[in-house]
Formats: C-alpha cells, sequence, structure tokens
C-alpha cells in the first residue's frame, strides 16, 4: 500500500480525506492544551507578571498594592511531598516488578496486579476522606512520635510533632498509595519487556533470581523505570484534592517533615473561591496554574519519551545510545 504522501502526489483525493479524521483526533490534545494555556495568559495578564520566589503570599482584599505573592512556600510544600512519595513508590513499584518477573508463579501475579491496578479507580477525594479520618489519628498518635522518638536526632525529625496527624508524612503516605498503580504498571512491563532468553541466559549460568533482577534486569530496563520516575512524580506534583485534605494547608516553610504545609495545586483550590473579590488575586493564581502546567507538562513529555525510547529503536545494550 502507498503511504500518505505517495496518495497526495498523485492527487488522490479519497486518500487524502480517508486521513483526515485520525489526523483531527490526534490535533485535538493539542488544541486543548492550547485553549487551556490562552485562557491562563488572559486570565493572568493585565497585572504584570505578580509571581515571586519569595515567603510571604498575602492577597490583601482591602489594598491590592499591598499584595505579595510569594510561591516558594508551595513550591517546597509540592517537592516536598513529590519526592519522597516517588522514593516510596519506586521502591514498591520494583519489588512488585522482581515478584511478577521472576518469582512469582503467573497466576498470583495476575491476581497481585489486578489488586494494584484498583487502586487506580479509587476517586482521590475517598483517598482524602480516608487519610483525614482514618490514618490521620494512627499518624498523630502513633507513627509520627515514633519517628520523632528515635529519629530526632536527625535534622528534619526533631521538633514538634502536630497531634492531628495531618502533615507532610500523611501527605506522602497517601500520594504513595495513588502513584503506585501507575509507576508499578509500567516499571513492570518495563521488566517483562526484557527478552526471555536473557533471563533464562542468567538462571542457566548459576545466577540466583536477586542477581539476574540486579544485573540484567535493572540495567536493561532502566531507561523506561526512569521514564515511569518521571511519570510517576508528575503524578504526585499534580494531586490537589487528597494532597490539600490531609497536608494541612500552612503558608510557610516546614520546621520538619511532620510539619503542617501547602502545595501548589492545594492553593489553587483551596483559594481559588476568595480570588474573585480581586482582580490581581484572581491573575497571580492564573500565572500560579500556568506554572503547574508547565512543570507537569515538562515533566510527562521527559517521563514518556524515556518510556518510548527503547520502544523506538535505542539500544537494549547497557551503555550503548
Amino acid at each position: 500500500m502507498r503511504s500518505f504522501r505517495d496518495r497526495i502526489r498523485t492527487g488522490r483525493p479519497r486518500g487524502v480525506w480517508s486521513a483526515l479524521p485520525p489526523l483531527a483526533a490526534a490535533a485535538i490534545p493539542l488544541a486543548l492544551i492550547a485553549a487551556i494555556v490562552v485562557t491562563l495568559v488572559r486570565a493572568g495578564s493585565g497585572h504584570g507578571w505578580l509571581l515571586n520566589l519569595g515567603l510571604d503570599w498575602n492577597p490583601s482584599t482591602g489594598e491590592p498594592s499591598l499584595s505579595n505573592f510569594g510561591v516558594l512556600v508551595f513550591l517546597v510544600g509540592s517537592f516536598a511531598t513529590a519526592l519522597p512519595a516517588l522514593a516510596l513508590v519506586l521502591l514498591f513499584s520494583l519489588a512488585l516488578g522482581a515478584a511478577t518477573a521472576l518469582y512469582l508463579p503467573r497466576r498470583i501475579s495476575l491476581v497481585l496486579n489486578g489488586f494494584v491496578d484498583l487502586l487506580a479507580g479509587i476517586p482521590s477525594v475517598v483517598y482524602g476522606i480516608w487519610g483525614f479520618w482514618i490514618v490521620a489519628p494512627v499518624f498523630g498518635t502513633v507513627i509520627n512520635p515514633w519517628l520523632n522518638g528515635h529519629l530526632g536526632f536527625v535534622p528534619g525529625f526533631g521538633g514538634p510533632v502536630p497531634s492531628t496527624g495531618v502533615g507532610i508524612p500523611l501527605a506522602v503516605f497517601v500520594l504513595t498509595l495513588m502513584t503506585l498503580p501507575l509507576t508499578a504498571v509500567l516499571v513492570r512491563e518495563s521488566l517483562l519487556a526484557v527478552p526471555v532468553t536473557y533471563r533464562e541466559a542468567g538462571l542457566a549460568l548459576g545466577a540466583t533470581r536477586w542477581e539476574v533482577f540486579r544485573r540484567v534486569l535493572l540495567p536493561f530496563a532502566r531507561r523506561r523505570i526512569g521514564g515511569a520516575a518521571l511519570l510517576g512524580f508528575g503524578r504526585a506534583f499534580g494531586e490537589t484534592v487528597a494532597v490539600f485534605m490531609v497536608i494541612g494547608d500552612a503558608t510557610k516553610i516546614p520546621v520538619n517533615i511532620f510539619d503542617l504545609s501547602y502545595t501548589v495545586p492545594g492553593v489553587l483550590v483551596g483559594q481559588f473561591d476568595s480570588a474573585f473579590v480581586q482582580p490581581n488575586y484572581l491573575a497571580a493564581l492564573a500565572q500560579l496554574a500556568l506554572v503547574l502546567l508547565a512543570i507537569s507538562l515538562l515533566i510527562n513529555i521527559g517521563g514518556r519519551w524515556l518510556v518510548g525510547r527503547v520502544g523506538r529503536g535505542a539500544s537494549l545494550v547497557p551503555g550503548v545510545a
């Protein structure tokens, strides 16, 4: 069959028109992103660039000239929750991937993977309510005091511990559960994409399953695992409702890992209704949403590029591009 370009050159209109529906469908996501960007730019214009990297977030509703929109507090809160959640979810994803690829029988692996995939179908508000009402008292009375008592000499683990349980540790816990399905699927598929002959060759040479996992599977799947980590980080960084319900919503730099904090998506959903009383307040939130969109797009594009790089022809041999 001739290609789409050849049909255009030969002047066959039927081939051109038959290709328009898939091209239009492929253009819909780009059009939606462009529409969102245009909307945010228009909402954030007219007052100059209002955001800064300061610590003071003070939208003065009485006198707009006294307002200050320092976003460093929210950036610190977002990274302080997303990065530890990413580390935990990568650890669990690698363990699940190793169990699926090397240790467990196929039927048990299917059941385990099904339970992990079910976590993706739970609404984020359910995670938030469950975390606030059920898990927070456990963190406030058991986990956080234990960590403070045994690791208080480590910088960041000392100092006061909120008795309510809400704060950064609870937000990290909830984010780990919410990010696990996406990251676990990508890591699992990355490990299973390694040719079976390589695994069998390692076992035939006398290597243990752990050695095959560490010296064969991980080096060959490292690019895709890195992409899975980026996609998981993007998912954690942009999570809104659940984190907003369990992090405490305090506009200050945390004094330790148990403290309350605030995230970029959280301030958008938490203060959006109050921003309509002041034009530059609403413009500042629109600019903050534009920053969040740019960060999320960059993270997701980088992650998908890494995940798909091997499939597009990059070498599987470690150390060879």
